[in-house]
């Protein structure tokens, strides 16, 4: 069983923070192609289930900070392992997902 207290995070606020002084990392959504229809924060998306295959696409930024969002932080907890295994040694979940950011950031974001 995967424990998130192991997997580095940054908080929404802090993301948010970085966003509005022009530092933002790469953010990179590992949610579904609907989900991410209907509600997102601008990121790349590479669903969970297709990042092994797609961690090519992701090579410009291995020495880069990358910020990874899901719903609510599970999946993207699990991509973070991934990418930090194969060289991503800055990769962060973002804490709490796009839920967080509904409720913490931006209410205007749909919830589901």
């Amino acid at each position: 069983m995967l424990r998130h207290a192991s997997i580095p995070e940054i908080t929404v606020t802090e993301y948010k923070d970085r966003q509005d002084r022009g530092e933002a990392p790469v953010l990179l959504d590992v949610r579904r192609p609907d989900e991410y229809a209907f509600a997102n924060l601008g990121g790349t998306l590479i669903p969970l289930q297709e990042l092994a295959e797609r961690l090519e696409e992701l090579k410009d930024h291995r020495d880069e900070e990358i910020v990874v969002m899901c719903r609510s932080g599970a999946r993207s907890a699990q991509a973070v392992q991934f990418l930090r295994s194969n060289g991503f040694a800055k990769a962060f979940n973002l804490k709490g997902g796009i839920l967080a950011w509904s409720k913490e950031v931006d209410p205007s974001v749909p919830r589901y």
